[in-house]
């Protein structure tokens, strides 16, 4: 089964919470401390990421949100 993994930059984050709005896994929150502009960042809560990338289509920052796919140590080899 493959696993992903979505990663916020905190800082390009304007808080308009639409990928935690979009996420059905409810893999993303608003968090409560506010980034480099004012804004309360998005943050991961949890590791339920499908991959299925509506985060990160529905945010209007590009590069604030990017979903990796995780490798198996025993793929790599």
């Amino acid at each position: 089964m493959k696993k992903y993994q979505v990663k916020i930059a905190p800082d390009e984050c304007k808080g308009c919470q639409r990928c935690v709005i979009a996420c059905t896994r409810n893999v993303l929150a608003m968090g409560k401390e506010l980034n480099i502009m004012g804004f309360p960042a998005a943050t991961v809560q949890s590791s339920d990421c499908i991959g299925c990338g509506i985060c990160f289509y529905t945010c209007p920052e590009p590069g604030a949100i990017t979903i990796y796919r995780e490798v198996a140590d025993d793929a790599q080899k």
